[in-house]
């Protein structure tokens, strides 16, 4: 057998890695079946071809090693670590090692991935972005980020927190956006989706509620190991784009336009040539791919979104709703309020115990101030002790600040 070949299996084999078989043969000009021979005697070390090495006083230490080099460990702290746990051997070969293990490490990160249409989607976010607006104000958001690895096909939108709600809500968008679900999608290890009580590193369990929500929307979820931002690299490369909006500065009047530029930035994304498949997504996806994503039963996910909607009042006396901020009274600050929206869906309406405390418009604006609620709200905290024309008075000689961040509604 040719010893290229065989050298190249026993890459694969070292790092542990299956191989495409297919893609090999094509490399190395030969069939199919031979590959994959080589690859399985390799594997059982049964190749003569093979030199078979003498047991390292490593061997039983590699595991963790290649754990914590995966954390950014260094390789005295990693000797020292293995070293309390029986390792006899020298710090020079953990530290050897350790350089082997980096440089495998990039190498794997720069080997090209062929994706299958239609298996896959990742998701992220972009966390805690600031923009400032044509007055100077500073705007701080987040972007939802999800992109179908095969065709690259995007689909990115503002949001201001990051619940798992709003989680729920991005991801109905974004099935509808392009055209179906995959078959699994890649998580980062986020708050909204991994039990980190249960969980321990390199062994992630969902939420209870998560989990459900993947069952009934028909993908598997697969959380990332910490560290390794390979294994989604195409969201990774996703979130390095966002810093396009930085030329934005100063240049929008608020959020509604911001979030219609963040909208434009997807259009713009999704009609250019990726420079990983030289195609353009929106192309790739119509011909190559939408075929094989599935769709959801009508109204499947509703309970996810519109029925038993519950929220916290922040300390701020709001409560978010897809994605916006609406406020009641401050007496509420840290009880669960339940939200129903109006036949209309036009209206939301806020319940406390049963009891309706306070209705809105829905609305675009990130914060929304009911005028009572704005009133009670600097009574507690800002103006406390003022009387309420003094209240009134400050609000209007203030009110364009108010109008930079959201709306007032009268609905009560």
């Amino acid at each position: 057998m040719r010893t290229d070949l065989r050298q190249g299996v026993k890459q694969f084999v070292h790092d542990d890695i299956k191989p495409n078989f297919a893609a090999l043969a094509r490399q190395y000009n030969a069939d199919y079946r031979t590959v994959k021979k080589a690859y399985e005697k390799a594997k059982n070390g049964t190749d003569p071809g093979i030199k078979q090495t003498r047991p390292s006083l490593l061997d039983p230490y590699r595991s963790i090693i290649q754990d914590k080099v995966e954390t950014g460990c260094s390789a005295k702290s990693i000797f020292k670590f293995i070293e309390k746990k029986g390792f006899k051997g020298k710090y020079t070969i953990v530290r050897e090692y350790c350089s082997t293990l980096k440089g495998e490490r990039i190498k794997r990160a720069t080997i090209r991935v062929e994706h299958t249409p239609g298996l896959s989607a990742q998701v992220d976010w972009k966390e805690e972005m600031t923009l400032y607006n044509q007055a100077g104000d500073p705007i701080h958001f987040n972007i939802f980020l999800y992109v179908l690895p095969y065709s690259k096909l995007k689909y990115i939108t503002l949001i201001f927190e990051r619940s798992q709600d709003t989680l729920f809500n991005c991801l109905d968008d974004a099935f509808e956006n392009t055209g179906g679900i995959p078959k699994e999608i890649w998580f980062d290890n986020m708050r909204q989706v991994v039990d980190h009580r249960k969980s321990s590193f390199g062994k992630p369990v969902f939420n209870e509620r998560f989990h459900q929500f993947c069952v009934d929307a028909g993908f598997k979820p697969i959380a990332c190991r910490p560290f390794r931002p390979q294994t989604k690299g195409s969201v990774e490369a996703l979130a390095r784009t966002m810093e396009r909006l930085r030329v934005y500065n100063y240049e929008f009047v608020d959020t509604v336009e911001l979030i219609n530029i963040i909208d434009e930035l997807c259009f713009d994304l999704n009609n250019e040539v990726s420079q990983a498949t030289n195609e353009i997504p929106l192309i790739k996806w119509k011909y190559d791919e939408k075929e094989y994503l599935h769709s959801v039963p009508a109204n499947l996910l509703n309970p996810f979104f519109e029925e038993n909607i519950t929220r916290v009042v922040s300390k701020e006396s709001m409560v978010n709703f897809r994605k916006c901020k609406y406020s009641v009274d401050p007496q509420y600050i840290g009880k669960t309020v339940d939200i129903e929206l109006t036949n209309s869906e036009n209206q939301i309406q806020v319940y406390y115990n049963g009891e309706l405390i306070r209705t809105h418009n829905i609305s675009t604006n990130q914060f929304n101030y009911d005028a009572e609620d704005r009133i009670r709200i600097l009574q507690s905290d800002l103006l406390k002790g003022q009387n309420r024309d003094d209240i009134e008075t400050y609000i209007a000689e203030h009110l364009s600040q108010y109008d930079s961040i959201g709306g007032v509604t009268n609905d009560n």
